[in-house]
């Protein structure tokens, strides 16, 4: 987790964006992210995972690869997982897609900070779309629709990743660090 106190050198910043199976709007948001930040150093560990373990060890959705490679994203990899306990020590971020994920993300934080301590699950949890400029904005899930609904996503996940870059990212100086 990065170090907030400013007399600190601050790790890379590490982000988990977060849906329900890990194959549609959390592996675009991820990979929207990481072509958004391949080159800044400011940017540590990115990655994705799913509330549900429904599609785990499964690629993401034929049309999210589709929608990512038309916009330019060629070499996105992954496979789905579910959320671990050990997520909400490893990433400074963990971003939910909608607020049912959001609930269920703020449920376990709860219940490994319980067990663990506050130190058990540092991660700042919030919903992806705070970033895209109006609170509370959540990504539908596009999975039992048509691929418009896909290009919405992604047409969201630009934004909210500009904005996160921009809200967290500005102004902060990171020491080259290895990834953790």
């Amino acid at each position: 987790m990065a170090d907030t106190d400013a007399t600190d050198v601050q790790r890379p910043l590490s982000v988990l964006f977060v849906c329900l199976g890990n194959i549609c709007r959390s592996p675009m948001a991820e990979g929207v992210f990481r072509s958004l930040t391949k080159s800044d150093k400011r940017v540590g560990k990115v990655d994705s995972a799913g509330t549900g373990a429904y599609h785990e060890g499964c690629p993401p959705d034929s049309r999210t690869m589709s929608v990512l490679k038309d916009n330019g994203n060629v070499d996105y990899d992954h496979s789905a997982r579910k959320v671990r306990s050990s997520d909400f020590k490893d990433f400074d971020y963990i971003l939910a897609m909608d607020d049912e994920n959001l609930d269920d993300l703020l449920r376990l934080q709860r219940h490994i900070a319980k067990n663990g301590g506050t130190s058990a699950a540092p991660a700042k949890v919030m919903l992806f779309g705070d970033f895209g400029g109006s609170k509370g904005e959540q990504v539908v899930d596009p999975y039992y629709g048509a691929r418009d609904g896909f290009t919405i996503a992604y047409e969201q996940m630009t934004r909210f990743s500009k904005g996160l870059i921009e809200q967290v990212l500005q102004g902060r100086d990171v020491e080259e660090m290895p990834e953790r």
